[in-house]
């Protein structure tokens, strides 16, 4: 069974799923996450350092691993979306959908007909460089995630509309942006914050929609697990690092 059918079925069934964001360049950071037992990476081109060139290797990284390589946007465009899935992402996760007519739009960028209008190339890594058949081709890639980061005020506005577009995977909540949407920047652990996050929780279970959150402790990861939130990001690699190397250093030394 492929990464992305394992992964899928462990939602179906509402199994929790944990991957962390990553920012590091190096594919053996990547290789160690899957190897760790963790579910699925975020490949971040949105606060992160990496390109395009860099990006293949990541994701091969995840592959050899056996971890879900998903690919965190620069923006919402066209071209950003249709490379990271051309490299072989097995999903995007676009940041800031403020409408229903934005999340559309990536639906039509991540999809090929009849799902969608994506730039149709088969010499790119995710077709195996044309060597896979191009029916079978166009359909594999048309399962390729799409998860929708709602962080803002419009965002939230808009939210029932957003949840409603046909193609939507996974409605992703930005805890640090929506804090400061409601006026607490970076104090995710604000009761205003963990009301809303579980507002819209509740919205999506009735929706139908799965949903996921950004936790950087154990006690915000384990809340949102029990509050009914599958897909988990906990953390990010350099401060997983960070964090590791304090603790080793405090422990020899003490």
């Amino acid at each position: 069974m492929s990464i992305l059918n394992t992964f899928k079925e462990k939602l179906a069934k509402g199994t929790p799923v944990y991957g962390p964001f990553m920012k590091a360049l190096d594919a053996a950071f990547v290789e160690c996450t899957g190897y760790a037992g963790f579910d699925f990476a975020i490949l971040d081109m949105e606060h992160g350092p990496a390109g395009f060139a860099d990006m293949q290797n990541l994701i091969r990284g995840a592959i050899v691993s056996g971890l879900l390589p998903i690919v965190r946007t620069f923006d919402s465009s066209e071209v950003a979306i249709s490379k990271a899935l051309d490299l072989g992402a097995l999903g995007v996760q676009v940041p800031q959908i403020q409408s229903a007519e934005e999340a559309r739009a990536v639906v039509r960028a991540a999809k090929y007909f009849p799902k969608g209008e994506r730039g149709v190339c088969r010499f790119v890594r995710a077709a195996k460089y044309s060597s896979t058949p191009r029916n079978e081709y166009f359909a594999q890639a048309n399962e390729a995630l799409v998860i929708l980061q709602v962080e803002g005020k419009k965002g939230l506005d808009a939210l029932d509309g957003i949840m409603a577009v046909e193609g939507l995977d996974i409605l992703f909540i930005g805890p640090y942006d929506l804090s400061q949407s409601l006026g607490v920047p970076g104090d995710v652990a604000n009761p205003i914050v963990i009301d809303a996050i579980k507002g819209i929780t509740k919205r999506a279970k009735k929706a139908g929609v799965v949903t996921g959150v950004f936790a950087d402790t154990p006690e915000a990861a384990a809340r949102w697990r029990a509050a009914g939130i599958q897909y988990l990001s906990y953390s990010v690699d350099v401060g997983i690092y960070t964090e590791a190397c304090k603790n080793i250093l405090n422990t020899i030394k003490a």
